[in-house]
């Protein structure tokens, strides 16, 4: 062996094959999904780039474009308050001013939320005597008034439209309407609030459960929090009048059998390539196109793979044409979604045994579920992505991101906020607002 050749060994080998492989590992991580783009835990974050957007630049500039109309705060004709004010004397010869007649009025408002205090309504049963038989006769209180002393209506939508739809924690509610409302409640009192709004929403909520069978698309999503210091799951079906939310332990495909034991049959099912969503019964699947376009721009530009960058440029041109579809077209499919189809099936017949293997996992995964992947050009109302649900699951995260978790024990806490977030997404989507309709179902 001549002086300083490098030594050939089994173990060096095998170590430089470990480091290639760590190395592809790395590139992958970097460009890859995150904590913000799908279920991938935060701490698996590191080292991880976010900058892989799906959006690409419109050419437009920044701010509100040409002929965008603009609003402004509106002055009212009928104000609650005027106060004048006059020059008393002339500011050049100093002459009295103060009987002179008005020459001209420049009007300028300001708008102002006078102090709250709360209103105490006492409800008193009144007592009389027959004078025929003299039968002592008691007047009824309303069905609602239970207690010796409670918080009405108003108060249980403030605090259901502060905790769920405004995801403020129990002691900042509880500051909140101390501060600015004058009223003292303990958080036992809130959660005790938020147990009966849950409730009184059921009856609803089962209405939701039952319109949401007969959809014709049905969208689906999951994402997980904590909920009494243990993991807990959150479960979404959505369409775009409806969206039914479930507090579970489990995140399998049990949860669907309990709420849905006959599945979707007629609907077209929208979701991810989770194996207990791609399991549910229905008409027709849709998989989420903007998740597979995350994997497929993460191997074209960490694996510079080729096949990926074709298979994207296939799904933007799947896209542009739902866009330009009409009406007719699908009832007379057109040539453009025939010459997509033959070139899907010719990409996934390419040889991908020499591909990463999470590259080629994503082929193996398309091939299982070719039948799901261009739905969306065959029924006007199928979208190509699972938005929607990633709508209605982005506020769980957001409530357990302020809050840390829900702390009640046996998942309560979670449940109700399942029931009154369902009740409210509904309500937002059939154009109602919010306070309102929280407003109505406290006085239920």
């Amino acid at each position: 062996m001549k002086k300083n050749e490098p030594v050939s060994c089994p173990e060096c080998e095998r170590m430089k094959q470990q480091i290639a492989s760590l190395q592809e590992e790395l590139s992958l991580l970097k460009s890859g999904r995150s904590s913000r783009t799908s279920s991938t835990p935060p701490s698996h974050d590191i080292g991880r780039s976010n900058g892989n957007s799906l959006r690409s630049k419109s050419g437009k500039k920044p701010g509100g474009q040409c002929g965008h109309q603009g609003h402004t705060l509106p002055v009212s004709d009928h104000p609650d308050e005027i106060i004048e004010h006059a020059a008393g004397y002339c500011r050049n010869c100093g002459q009295d001013l103060q009987n002179i007649e008005v020459h001209s009025r420049t009007v300028r408002q300001e708008v102002e939320i006078p102090p709250v205090h709360p209103r105490y309504i006492e409800h008193q049963s009144l007592t009389r005597l027959c004078p025929c038989c003299g039968l002592e006769n008691k007047g009824d209180f309303p069905p609602d008034i239970k207690a010796p002393i409670q918080y009405g209506s108003s108060v249980q939508s403030i605090i259901g439209y502060l905790s769920v739809f405004q995801h403020l924690p129990y002691n900042r509610i509880k500051t909140l309407l101390r501060d600015m409302f004058h009223l003292n409640l303990s958080e036992g009192s809130i959660d005790n609030i938020l147990e009966s709004m849950s409730r009184k929403s059921d009856w609803i909520y089962r209405e939701i459960q039952g319109f949401m069978k007969h959809q014709t698309v049905v969208g689906s999503d999951e994402t997980g929090c904590r909920s009494g210091g243990k993991k807990h799951w959150f479960h979404v079906w959505q369409n775009k009048l409806h969206t039914f939310i479930v507090s579970n332990a489990s995140r399998g495909y049990k949860v669907m059998e309990e709420y849905f034991p006959d599945g979707f049959p007629h609907s077209v099912y929208v979701s991810d390539c989770l194996p207990s969503q791609l399991k549910a019964p229905a008409k027709r699947h849709q998989l989420c196109i903007a998740h597979l376009l995350r994997e497929l721009l993460n191997f074209e530009k960490s694996l510079k793979s080729q096949w990926s960058a074709g298979m994207k440029d296939l799904f933007c041109r799947a896209l542009d044409l739902k866009r330009i579809l009409k009406a007719e077209d699908y009832r007379n499919i057109p040539a453009e979604v025939m010459a997509i189809e033959t070139e899907l099936d010719d990409l996934l017949a390419v040889d991908c045994s020499a591909f990463h293997r999470r590259e080629r996992a994503l082929v193996h995964r398309l091939i299982k579920n070719r039948d799901s992947i261009l739905t969306f050009l065959y029924h006007p109302e199928v979208p190509p992505d699972n938005n929607g649900s990633e709508r209605a699951i982005r506020n769980i995260k957001i409530k357990t991101k302020v809050s840390g978790q829900f702390r009640n024990k046996d998942g309560n806490g979670a449940d109700c906020f399942a029931r009154i977030r369902s009740v409210i997404d509904t309500a937002i989507k059939n154009g109602q607002e919010v306070y309102p309709a929280l407003s109505c179902l406290a006085k239920a």
